[in-house]
C-alpha cells in the first residue's frame, strides 16, 4: 500500500524560499492563520466600501498582520512550555537524586537523625 514503508524523507516545503514551514516551530499554523485572516480583512473592506484597489491592500496588511501576531503569540507560549518542561525535568532529576537521603527536603527530621549530624 502506499505510505507504508516507505525510506524516502518528506520534502520541505519552503515558502519565499528561505522559511521551512514543516520544521519551523509554528511556521505553517502562523501562514494558515495569516491567509484566514487577509481573507476576512480584504472581503470585509471590500464588502464595505466596494474600492478593489485598497482591499487588496486591505488584505496584505491584514496578512503581515495576523500571520506576525499569532508568531510571536506561538513563540512566546513555546517558549514557556520549554522553561516548564526545564524546570520539571530538573526537579524530576532532583526527586530521583535525593530521594531517600538526609538532603531530601519531604524527608521531616527527628531529632534522633539531628544528632547525628
Amino acid at each position: 500500500m502506499a505510505g507504508e514503508g516507505d525510506s524516502e524523507p518528506r520534502k520541505s516545503f519552503k515558502l519565499m524560499g528561505f522559511l521551512d514551514v514543516q520544521s519551523v516551530p509554528c511556521a505553517r499554523e502562523s501562514v494558515l492563520y495569516g491567509s484566514v485572516g487577509s481573507l476576512v480583512a480584504g472581503l470585509g473592506y471590500f464588502l464595505a466600501t466596494s474600492r478593489v484597489r485598497r482591499s487588496c491592500d486591505v488584505a496584505v496588511g491584514g496578512f503581515i498582520c495576523t500571520m506576525l501576531g499569532y508568531w510571536f503569540y506561538c513563540r512566546y507560549n513555546l517558549a514557556q512550555q520549554r522553561i516548564r518542561q526545564r524546570m520539571l525535568k530538573e526537579a524530576v532529576r532532583n526527586k530521583i537524586l535525593y530521594e531517600g537521603s538526609h538532603l531530601d527536603p519531604a524527608r521531616k527530621q527527628t531529632g534522633n537523625e539531628r544528632s547525628d549530624s
